[in-house]
């Protein structure tokens, strides 16, 4: 199958495009926000992990990009006569907490971010030209994605694991779902060549969900740190977090987000390869190697 990626040259591309190769795929990659009706010519799929991070611009320009940009795209796909796209969504498309009930799909979308406002008015647009044209649309939603080449908030806290601060996190009791990107690229390869994907929406996960401690002790582990943690009332912790202008990444930190995946692995028969355990390893050994 030939199919094009977009955003091959990005935290996920770089891992898919090789993993695809070695499956039998020839692979076309599109990277930044140029004209890719050249690359579609003959593509029978596209992998459109392309997008704008939250955070980085404004509301306006997120959804020009990750709504219109891939509303774009699909007309553009179909034109070229190709049959299948795979969306890289984002669990935030559905909501950025749960209270003892994972999320599935089955509920009712509550985004709270412009973020996840726009990565599910995309699907929505995917679902719109997926309707009027037939192009078979396929959507993932993962949790945080870690591994090799990760960034923002995971970089940072393997950073402060390795450098031996004292984190206020031994109070937290949340429960929050992962993915190892070995284990999504595993996923989206499943949803480019299993027919019965066609249509699907899917959340997807390492499996069971970890809490921010034994997130911390896994990663002072692999890096053979100790983990440094300390008491403090989580509901102060979020508030000392909203004074100082980082609410947010405190709340991810305190609360819990769990993702059923169980769709996934029942009708495409997917089974992540990677443990959890191994992909913290495989990500400390890539950070220790001076790259991260």
């Amino acid at each position: 199958m030939r199919v094009l990626i977009t955003g091959i040259s990005g935290f996920v591309g770089s891992t898919l495009a090789p993993a695809l190769r070695e499956f039998g795929h020839e692979v076309r990659g599109a990277s930044g926000r140029g004209d890719v009706t050249e690359l579609l010519v003959g593509c029978e799929a596209i992998v459109h992990l392309a997008n704008i991070a939250h955070g980085s611009v404004s509301p306006d320009m997120l959804y020009r990009v990750n709504v219109e940009g891939t509303r774009f795209l699909a007309e553009k796909a179909v034109a070229g006569g190709a049959r299948r796209l795979v969306y890289l969504s984002s669990i935030k498309a559905v909501g950025e907490k749960t209270h003892g009930l994972a999320l599935s799909g089955a509920e009712v979308p509550a985004p709270e971010n412009a973020y996840g406002r726009a990565k599910l008015a995309a699907e929505r647009a995917l679902a719109e030209v997926a309707g009027r044209t037939g192009l078979e649309v396929v959507i993932l939603r993962p949790p945080l994605v870690y591994g090799p080449g990760v960034k923002a908030n995971f970089l940072a806290l393997m950073r402060a694991v390795d450098r031996g601060w004292l984190l206020p996190l031994a109070s937290v009791r949340n429960r929050r779902s992962l993915i190892y990107v070995g284990n999504l690229v595993e996923a989206i390869v499943r949803c480019l060549e299993v027919p019965e994907a066609a249509g699907k929406t899917y959340s997807v996960s390492d499996g069971d969900p970890v809490s921010t401690p034994q997130l911390v002790r896994a990663l002072a582990g692999a890096l053979g740190r100790p983990a440094r943690l300390f008491a403090f009332p989580p509901k102060l912790l979020e508030a000392a977090g909203t004074v100082l202008g980082r609410g947010d990444s405190v709340r991810r930190l305190t609360r819990s987000l769990e993702v059923d995946d169980s769709a996934i692995r029942r009708e495409l028969g997917w089974a992540p390869p990677f443990t959890f355990e191994e992909g913290i390893r495989l990500t400390c050994k890539w950070y220790r190697s001076g790259r991260g």
